[in-house]
């Protein structure tokens, strides 16, 4: 029986600095108890990022792991508690494949091993009669994943879509662009959740139905839309097993039949593109800003930017190009174009979205420039006001274990992670349907 009215244990995957447990916590601090997390960034010495989570949790005997989530799958999957809810914010790969999950030894990726050592955790825990699957995850991913790869629109997300099915999993997928509801930063993200087909929520997905489920389920009730014209939405055909979709799915194709929305119910696929409510107020980047002697007072005089030379060196970054280059393995010339992007950022709007190269003093086309509203000067964004962008509280990466995080560190650390603030509306949303159908 499907319970109702459950705090939900969950384990975090590719944890970062905790962006999905800051949002749980606003959402409902004592629903989401977190049991579990990893956090391994491949190629660092040091994992500044697993300290700064550790810092904040780890000292309330949280328990975690500091490695490879590949390994910890293969070789050591026990220490992985049973748990109800899996989050994670995993890399965008390359997700063919060369052995369908159906077969009795496992899906085997051929590349994209992130992904797999998630459906490989959930299939282990699901074939152990001793131990508890997910009953829902909950995934993010670049917006791009829709259409990769380019040779095969669409493949990508096709094959995750059957490994979930073949797992046992209804699934509703929305991209959201946090910006658009309001949030402080424009940061298009696809988020996936998916539900155990013997939950009381994918019971009620499957009472009723894909054309209600766009506007009804848990990412429609979180994040409204404007009527969608049904019309248009179309059903996917996925072939039986993964292997086959990485041979055969989307080839031809220019444009991914995936679109920003959609659901998957029995297995079957339907997807549409889906317009959102315009929200009744929104935060700007000049409403989070410090005050120049605010800057000053923590960060000192590095931030601002005077030299008129220097200025010049920012615009030309900033400013539209037409570059002669060859390609170097045809040796063919061609004209690299790209167009201009405002300098200094509008303080009027939201954010441009953050990246993990935003730290250094250096001009860039893609880092943040701001004029003063109090005295003129151009300045970069300092951490605390990346850290606001993504709603995290102000020195939420300042410290680690070990001390002080450096602030191109830090502003690596905000790059990389989410808005806050869309997992908690989702958190908001799913305790209610959680409360409402059960899990």
């Amino acid at each position: 029986m499907a319970r109702k009215n459950s705090n939900l244990r969950v384990i975090e995957l590719f944890a970062g600095v905790g962006g999905f447990r800051v949002g749980f916590e606003n959402a409902a601090k004592n629903r989401f108890n977190t049991v579990w997390f990893n956090q391994w960034e491949p190629g660092k010495k040091q994992q500044h990022a697993h300290d700064v989570y550790t810092r904040h949790w780890g000292s309330k005997g949280l328990k975690h792991t500091e490695t490879d989530i590949e390994k910890v799958v293969r070789d050591h999957i026990d220490v992985v508690p049973d748990h109800d809810l899996l989050v994670g914010g995993f890399p965008c790969q390359d997700y063919s494949v060369a052995k369908p999950l159906r077969q009795s030894a496992g899906i085997i990726g051929k590349k994209g091993v992130l992904w797999w050592s998630i459906v490989s955790l959930v299939q282990q825990l699901q074939e152990d009669k001793k131990r508890t699957a997910p009953k829902l995850l909950l995934l993010e991913n670049v917006d791009r994943l829709l259409k990769s790869p380019g040779t095969q629109r669409g493949r990508d997300f096709a094959i995750m879509l059957r490994s979930l099915e073949t797992l046992g999993y209804d699934v509703e997928w929305r991209v959201i662009n946090a910006a658009d509801y309001g949030f402080p930063q424009r940061r298009r993200r696809i988020f996936i959740l998916a539900y155990k087909n013997d939950t009381g929520i994918a019971k009620e997905m499957r009472k009723q139905g894909h054309e209600k489920w766009f506007r009804a389920g848990t990412l429609g009730k979180a994040f409204p839309i404007e009527h969608p014209d049904l019309s248009h939405f179309q059903e996917i055909l996925l072939e039986e097993d993964e292997k086959q979709i990485s041979d055969n799915f989307g080839r031809g194709l220019k444009i991914s039949p995936f679109h920003n929305a959609g659901v998957m119910i029995k297995g079957r696929v339907y997807t549409g593109k889906v317009t959102h409510k315009a929200p009744r107020s929104f935060v700007t980047l000049g409403d989070l800003l410090l005050t120049d002697e605010e800057v000053i007072e923590r960060f000192g005089e590095k931030y601002f930017i005077d030299d008129k030379g220097v200025i010049a060196k920012w615009e030309v970054q900033k400013g539209p190009k037409k570059i002669e280059r060859i390609n170097k393995q045809t040796g063919i010339p061609y004209t690299f174009s790209e167009g201009g992007m405002a300098f200094p950022d509008p303080l009027e709007r939201p954010s441009r979205t953050i990246v993990t190269g935003e730290g250094g003093s250096g001009p860039s086309r893609f880092k943040h420039v701001v004029r003063s509203p109090q005295s003129g000067r151009f300045r970069r964004l300092t951490p605390v006001e990346l850290e606001r962008l993504s709603m995290f509280p102000d020195d939420h990466t300042a410290l680690g274990l070990n001390g002080e995080m450096s602030d191109n560190t830090r502003a690596f650390f905000i790059g990389n992670a989410l808005v806050t603030g869309v997992v908690t509306k989702i958190g908001r949303q799913l305790i209610k349907h959680v409360d409402e159908y059960g899990v």
